[in-house]
């Protein structure tokens, strides 16, 4: 039988034919590896893709520890790494035998072990690498240890937040999925990684880009700032002065005099160009003051006051004042601001009363005096009842306040005496009563009948 061969042509023909025809058929073996490949491929993708978000830094952390037996003080210094912050909020796991009993710069809770610092009014808005500069002071018992873990506004210092569950691979990938006729190399836009540290819960409160309300418990009043209120009797950054103070402000050594001296310096300045700067001796007759020649005896009811102070050295152990004003009512007696037991305190000189009282709960409602640093030492002197409050950047003093109800280790020697003060006198400096010395500057000092903000 005579085999049938096609013509060339023809034979050519056929085969493009047949391969266009094959081509086109979904079903046919071609397809099918393409569309498995292809599944393939985006399997691959899919699990490619991180399951962690992983964040850099967003804060850093320096702890500084002053402690004794049974009591400590903090120095926190938080310095912002991440995007810039109108407000901000550090929390912390401290030791189970830590309690903290106040704070200073910041409003500090604890619940447990759990500790929260949230900022201030003047110290919440953070630009990327800037710091925010706070303490507090506590107990404790057993063992003193440092905190570790960090978290700015939720987020962990470190920046390795919790584990996300965004970018799980999807079941849909395996080969079996229905086959496209046209697979594409790429069938979504591939799930980024977040390019900010933020990727986890939104950290920043937008809604409420401000802390609203002062946290300072001041009087319902809005107190004033700078020179601007009503009622100042003395308000001064030294601008006018040089040297060694004088004419509204006088150098003064009660009883005798030593090493202690005052003068204004150009180097070193609250707000201006100038400050006035005190060298204290260790000794009673080694101290120094500079006071006031303004009529202090006219303000009143209630005294308010407010200064900047900075200094190099922590409050001692031992007594030692910084401020007197001798009180009318009480034969011209100083009534004393200074410290005792590393913290602030007041002092009566008549019958050496101390508020608060100096024991070791009693101190633990007071608050040291930050070093080398400026700080707002705010305080107000009712004249018609016993009634005294104190604030330094703001933040209430719990043990440095008499409110007319008596408060145990706080107040009970305070209140032995009836009588409103009534200052008529306003110096500052130091004075120790043992063998301590410091160096102290005093600016933007302000005294008034009316509340003087920082």
């Amino acid at each position: 039988m005579k085999q049938f061969r096609p013509a060339p042509g023809d034979r050519r023909a056929g085969i493009r034919r047949g391969a266009r025809a094959g081509r086109g058929l979904p079903g046919s073996p071609a397809a099918r590896l393409v569309a498995a490949l292809a599944a393939l491929v985006a399997g691959l993708v899919v699990v490619l893709v991180p399951t962690v978000a992983s964040a850099a830094p967003v804060c850093k952390v320096d702890y500084t520890v002053n402690q004794w037996q049974g009591g400590f003080t903090a120095s926190v210094r938080l310095t912002n790494l991440g995007s810039a912050v109108s407000s901000w909020t550090l929390r912390w796991t401290a030791g189970t035998s830590q309690q903290i009993t106040n704070a200073w710069s910041a409003q500090v809770s604890q619940s447990g072990t759990t500790v929260t610092a949230t900022n201030a009014s003047y110290n919440g808005s953070l630009a990327t690498g800037a710091t925010a500069d706070f303490g507090f002071q506590g107990t404790w018992s057993g063992s003193l240890t440092p905190p570790s873990d960090y978290y700015l506004n939720g987020v962990p210092c470190g920046g390795t937040s919790s584990p996300s569950p965004s970018p799980s691979p999807s079941p849909s990938a395996s080969p079996s999925a229905s086959p496209s006729p046209s697979p594409s190399p790429s069938p979504s836009p591939s799930p980024s990684p977040s390019a900010s540290p933020s990727a986890s819960p939104s950290p920043s409160p937008s809604p409420s880009p401000s802390p609203s309300p002062s946290p300072s418990p001041s009087p319902s009043t809005t107190p004033s700032t700078g020179c601007s209120g009503s009622g100042l009797v003395v308000c001064s950054g030294f601008e006018d002065q040089s040297g060694t103070p004088s004419g509204e402000w006088q150098v003064s050594t009660p009883n005798c005099s030593g090493s202690g001296t005052a003068t204004i310096d150009t180097s070193t300045a609250h707000s201006g160009g100038k400050s006035l700067r005190v060298n204290g001796g260790g000794n009673y007759c080694n101290h120094m003051f500079v006071g006031t020649t303004k009529n202090v005896s006219a303000i009143g009811p209630v005294v308010y006051g407010r200064m900047w102070v900075r200094h190099t050295t922590a409050l001692p152990a031992n007594h030692v004042t910084m401020i007197t004003m001798a009180d009318s009512r009480d034969g011209g007696k100083d009534l004393r601001i200074g410290g005792q037991g590393n913290a602030l305190q007041w002092n009566r000189e008549s019958d050496d009363a101390t508020l608060p009282e100096q024991s070791p709960a009693g101190i633990a409602l007071s608050a040291p005096l930050p070093t080398n640093r400026w700080v707002c030492l705010r305080f107000q002197i009712d004249t018609s009842q016993q009634a005294m409050r104190t604030y330094l950047d703001d933040q209430e003093i719990a043990g440095l306040r008499v409110d007319g109800t008596p408060t145990q280790n706080v107040d009970a020697q305070w209140l032995r005496r009836t009588t409103a003060p009534r200052p008529t006198t306003f110096r500052l400096g130091w004075e120790s009563y043992g063998s301590d010395s410091d160096t102290l500057w005093y600016d933007d000092v302000a005294l008034g009948s009316s509340p003087v903000g920082c």
